[in-house]
């Protein structure tokens, strides 16, 4: 049942960005900033846990999970050194995330060698 419902909260995810894409004029770099965004907001609201509670993997590995980790760890942070924390907590919190990606990345470029399309 796990799956299923990482399946539907992710599936979910998708088919909003989709649409956005499909029905607006906002260009997909917006609409996953505004992802990153949605999810502090409802992290701050308190509705994104039980969403990443019930959907699992479908809601904490989308972007707005990265918003919600964001939040996490500013709330975190704020609670243990007080308004510093602010500017450390969400950094702290994703920092393994960032230097993943980043490696990953890396390692992508130089394996495959990215031409520009012209």
């Amino acid at each position: 049942m796990e799956y299923l419902n990482a399946f539907l909260c992710g599936g979910i995810l998708c088919a909003i960005g989709q649409i956005l894409i499909d029905k607006t004029q906002l260009t997909p770099a917006r609409i996953l900033t505004g992802y990153v965004v949605a999810g502090v907001l409802l992290s701050a609201l308190g509705l994104y846990q039980p969403l990443a509670d019930w959907g699992g993997a479908g809601a904490t590995v989308p972007l707005t999970g990265f918003g919600h980790a964001l939040a996490k760890g500013v709330k975190k942070a704020v609670g243990e050194q007080g308004w510093l924390g602010v500017f450390t907590g969400g950094l702290t919190a994703t920092a393994g995330g960032i230097a993943a990606a980043v490696v990953f990345g890396v390692v992508m470029a130089a394996l495959f060698r990215p031409n520009a399309k012209r």
